[in-house]
């Protein structure tokens, strides 16, 4: 099995890959490896093949950094300290504005989505009372005057 790598290239930026969405992430720090990088190549290059979506491929690398970032704590030795939930907190809020806009886009007029899920439910002439003639109940049923 071949070892993962980590490059970023700020040349590439213009084009939608792993370069631009490291850069988004702010995941441009690969000279540690996996000691400094929140991702591998090949992970963030399968995110963006399974999720075709930018934002979408975008929403689950940040989904798996809350994850490694949920269990750290703050930390204080002597007089040094580490403030690891402001991480966490900017990857939540981020993560939050992404899920948001994608549940947005989702319930959009038109999109995919919602042409799958068959014919409106709200059609014309719904609310026409079909029980204008006869009697309703031992009352003669009421029809809207329409010249009020």
């Amino acid at each position: 099995m071949s070892e993962a790598a980590y490059t970023y290239d700020p040349t590439k930026l213009t084009e939608p890959g792993k370069d631009r969405m490291r850069f988004e992430l702010g995941d441009v720090m690969t000279d540690g490896g996996a000691e400094t990088a929140y991702f591998s190549d090949e992970e963030i290059e399968a995110m963006l093949q399974i999720h075709p979506r930018w934002k979408r491929a975008k929403l689950e690398l940040v989904k798996s950094v809350l994850h490694r970032f949920a269990y750290e704590t703050d930390t204080k030795v002597g007089a040094m300290q580490l403030w690891l939930d402001q991480r966490y907190a900017h990857f939540k809020a981020l993560y939050e504005e992404l899920k948001n806009e994608a549940e947005t886009a989702s319930t959009m007029p038109g999109d995919a989505a919602m042409k799958r899920k068959g014919p409106p439910y709200f059609f014309e002439g719904m609310h026409n009372n079909r029980r204008t003639e006869g009697s309703v109940r031992g009352r003669e049923a009421c029809t809207l005057d329409r010249n009020y």
